[in-house]
């Protein structure tokens, strides 16, 4: 499903776009010594805006240390807030029908890492269902049936509580 949606977001979203945008952006700031740390994360922008379906941003080690919080600042002072806000109306805009729902979506996951880039971390979603247990489980009562988040390409693992 998300190759799917990663086809429909290069050619419909305008997500080539956005990702050669963050791309130049990323090679013009890594032509200076002092811009380099702010190219890798336009770097990892392009990554996320190419193909961002199947994809989560885990921003929980983003505010470690001195220095990210020091870089975070200097990138929303520089320029991430009106990337962000260029995000926010992109998502706004994909809202109002339901077709563009999926792509407002990735919209916001592309402002949550525009607005704190520095350690902040990309990687991919895992898919987790919870399945119901099958009617002929070992209790009758299904209070005492419990069960086990799986991956949808798994059966649920079904155990009898007490």
């Amino acid at each position: 499903m998300s190759l799917i949606g990663n086809l429909l977001w290069i050619f419909l979203g305008g997500g080539i776009l956005v990702s050669l945008c963050y791309l130049i952006g990323g090679i013009v700031l890594c032509a200076t010594i002092v811009g380099i740390p702010f190219g890798v994360q336009c770097f990892k922008l392009a990554w996320l805006a190419l193909v961002p379906f199947g994809k989560e941003v885990d921003s929980s080690g983003s505010a470690r240390g001195l220095l990210a919080i020091v870089m975070n600042i200097l990138w929303l002072v520089f320029g991430g807030l009106e990337v962000a806000l260029v995000h926010l109306v992109f998502a706004m805009l994909c809202a109002i029908t339901i077709i563009g729902l999926p792509f407002a979506r990735q919209h916001m996951k592309l402002l949550r890492l525009a607005l704190v880039p520095f350690g902040a971390t990309i990687r991919w979603a895992r898919y987790r269902t919870q399945y119901r247990c099958p009617s002929v489980a070992i209790s009758s009562d299904p209070s005492r049936r419990v069960c086990h988040t799986v991956t949808p390409a798994a059966w649920s693992l079904c155990s009898v509580v007490g």
